[in-house]
């Protein structure tokens, strides 16, 4: 019942978007390119189909978002070779999602073993479904975040004591923060007071990680023509940074292109985003969420 809600308000939604403006309908969202021209879905997706990788910044509990994700995921596909990957599952993670999108472990099973988030049987499990039927791959790419919690409390070099076991969970050691990276620069001035008595730099090499160890899956994981769609929240990419920063120092000829998602209150176009990314998911801020 929860699922046919969630679809049935989503559906409604997505109506009151093409209603428009005549009816005094509110819409649900737009797409805008960088120069802040609207734009399709297919338009969005017949530029990024040029990229090596697609980096879909998405809001978690936006219905919209996930929506576009699966339609921009078969359009691509009709005329592209995919890989597909996500934050939300992790490295350790790879093998019970690989038993499942091959057939040998049913459902349940993925659902028991694997480190699922809430919304993924409303959010995630259409990606999922679309590669175990397309035979797609599908790459865990996040650092398990019991890794990510040890350097946000201790900083990178704890991860020194860990296994060798553990270490193969891990992207190679050590790594650098880049202190010019947008994100990072963006995350001190947020958090600057607000750290509730946890170290802002620990806290930045543990968001750090996490964006290292997807550049270093994805880079890992690159074949010739074969489109890379990553999906990951909007602040892990935005600003052509984090995971982006990464990618580019592992594989510098790679071509990336950026979708960041936001919500407003009247979908006008706003000066400001111009540095989120190629194109930019606008939702209106009244939009149900998924969880």
């Amino acid at each position: 019942m929860r699922i046919l809600t969630f679809f049935i308000a989503t559906i409604t939604a997505l109506s009151l978007s093409y209603k428009g403006k005549s009816q005094g309908i509110t819409q649900a969202f737009k797409i805008y390119r960088q120069n802040g021209k609207e734009a399709s879905i297919k338009e969005m997706a017949d530029v990024l189909t040029k990229m090596d990788v697609i980096m879909f910044g998405e809001m978690h509990n936006n219905p919209i978002d996930h929506w576009l994700q699966i339609e921009l995921v078969k359009y691509l596909a009709k005329k592209n070779d995919l890989i597909l990957g996500a934050e939300m599952f992790e490295r350790d993670d790879q093998l019970v999602l690989n038993e499942y999108l091959s057939g040998t472990i049913k459902l349940d099973h993925l659902k028991k073993e694997a480190k699922l988030w809430p919304n993924y049987d409303t959010d995630y499990s259409p990606l999922v479904e679309f590669a175990k039927e397309n035979h797609v791959e599908f790459i865990a790419t996040n650092v398990p975040r019991r890794y990510a919690s040890l350097v946000s409390r201790e900083g990178q070099l704890a991860l020194d004591s860990l296994s060798d076991e553990a270490k193969r969970l891990l992207p190679p050691l050590p790594y650098s923060v880049d202190s010019n990276d947008l994100g990072y620069i963006d995350m001190r001035e947020m958090m600057s007071g607000h750290g509730h008595g946890m170290s802002i730099d620990y806290l930045i090499e543990a968001q750090a990680l996490k964006d290292y160890s997807m550049a270093s899956s994805i880079a890992q994981n690159l074949k010739g023509d074969v489109i890379f769609v990553h999906f990951n929240g909007s602040f892990h990419s935005q600003k052509f940074a984090g995971i982006n920063t990464y990618l580019k120092k592992l594989k510098p000829n790679t071509s990336i292109g950026v979708i960041a998602s936001l919500e407003s209150d009247d979908l006008i176009f706003n000066d400001e985003w111009k540095e989120l990314g190629d194109f930019i998911i606008v939702t209106n801020s009244i939009m149900t969420k998924t969880h």
